[in-house]
């Protein structure tokens, strides 16, 4: 069946569970009522449960309500065969993924979600590219905070260094200047499960220790770790890792690639977090390094489990990023959104990643936001999801 014959645009897969039903949420709110939104469904394991969410985000009864399960590719394969696009919240990917990523190749589906397990990422573009290329499926992974502001912010970046200096910079800098949020208990388990993955496959140490772990066939320069606080001159303050880095950095190098490396095949790239000047900051980048070895504390968030609507609204974000070229010139970029950034945002870029590919003309395959959609989905986000994208004047240190 082609996908103009489908039932519906989008079905959100996993919408009984915290973060998709926020995804569901947002599609009702800011498309249900419209004559030229997305026709969409949800899906889940449990039709009470289903039942239950659609009426506690208000959406119409008329909904459509599908029953699908990860355990039963049969059922997720029909799934597949009534939408053009899938979205799926249900993590950790690796535990729960597999079958759906093959029944949207195997239907030719276009598919995002919001997967930071690069181990698994990497063993789905080996096993599924190619058939994915065939079949027309996009499979768009990493669509949420993990990693479209890193992912699109260098991106654009890019684009204005040509712009200005008509060549790409060679050395971005990723450099978190605030964020207010949560981890979410998807992020906790994700973890776990990765390292629970590393004892039964020892051979996924290499692709995880690589920035270059999602580009196979290509090994660019090596790169600055970012694995240690370290003070910036050019933006006089002190810098400690940042968490997420470890799968960005890997989004933005594959993003270059799958592009034919308009980068450049020397591009070196990493991520931190800004602290502040001086002793105080120091003292700040040394402690947020140290929190890193347990980043979730005694008891981290069990999946499921969330922020109030109050902590999602008043969350943000705010990302800047540094284009450095060989003769001293730079080009500062910034991408600050509003809201939780793991829940409250993540939910709106998940839901225009699905909308920006029902609109787009891109080749299948597995890739990224960055790659398959690019400066579509950025213009979605700005007009939609209170994300902006934006050239600055650099920072006086």
């Amino acid at each position: 069946m082609s996908k103009d014959s489908r039932e519906f645009d989008i079905i959100v897969y996993g919408a009984t569970g915290y973060t998709g039903r926020l995804v569901a949420e947002y599609l009702d709110q800011h498309y249900g009522s419209r004559d030229d939104g997305p026709s969409w469904a949800m899906a889940g394991r449990s039709l009470s449960k289903l039942q239950e969410v659609r009426d506690e985000i208000g959406a119409s009864e008329d909904t459509a309500l599908i029953v699908a399960n990860s355990d039963d590719p049969a059922s997720l394969e029909a799934m597949c065969q009534r939408a053009k696009v899938v979205l799926t919240t249900v993590g950790p990917y690796q535990l729960y993924g597999d079958a759906l990523v093959a029944a949207c190749v195997k239907t030719g589906t276009d598919y995002a979600d919001l997967c930071g397990e690069p181990g698994w990422m990497r063993e789905k573009v080996d096993e599924h590219n190619e058939a994915a290329k065939a079949n027309g499926a996009r499979i768009c992974f990493s669509s949420g905070f993990d990693s479209i502001p890193f992912d699109l912010g260098v991106l654009m970046l890019q684009k204005e260094a040509k712009a200005k200096f008509g060549k790409p910079a060679p050395r971005v800098k990723g450099r978190v200047r605030a964020m207010q949020g949560t981890f979410s208990g998807g992020t906790a388990a994700s973890l776990t499960a990765t390292m629970k993955s590393i004892a039964k496959k020892p051979s996924l140490i290499p692709i995880l220790q690589s920035p270059f772990g999602l580009t196979p066939g290509f090994e660019g320069p090596t790169q600055p770790s970012g694995m240690l606080p370290e003070y910036d001159d050019a933006l006089g303050k002190w810098a400690a890792p940042f968490i997420m880095a470890a799968i960005n950095t890997k989004n933005v190098h594959r993003t270059n690639f799958l592009l034919g490396h308009p980068y450049g095949e020397d591009f070196k790239y990493d991520e931190m977090m800004l602290t502040s000047a001086g002793e105080l900051g120091e003292k700040a980048a040394k402690a947020a390094t140290e929190m890193l070895k347990n980043p979730f504390g005694a008891k981290p968030p069990a999946p499921g489990e969330g922020p109030s609507k109050e902590e999602r609204e008043n969350g943000f974000y705010d990302v800047l990023f540094v284009g450095e070229l060989e003769d001293g010139s730079s080009i500062h970029y910034g991408v600050k959104g509003k809201y939780d950034p793991g829940y409250g945002s993540t939910s709106r870029m998940i839901a225009e990643t699905g909308i920006a590919l029902l609109s787009s003309d891109a080749d299948g395959g597995i890739g990224t936001p960055g790659a398959i959609l690019g400066e579509a989905l950025v213009d979605r986000l700005q007009e939609h999801a209170e994300i902006s994208f934006a050239v600055e004047e650099p920072e006086v240190a």
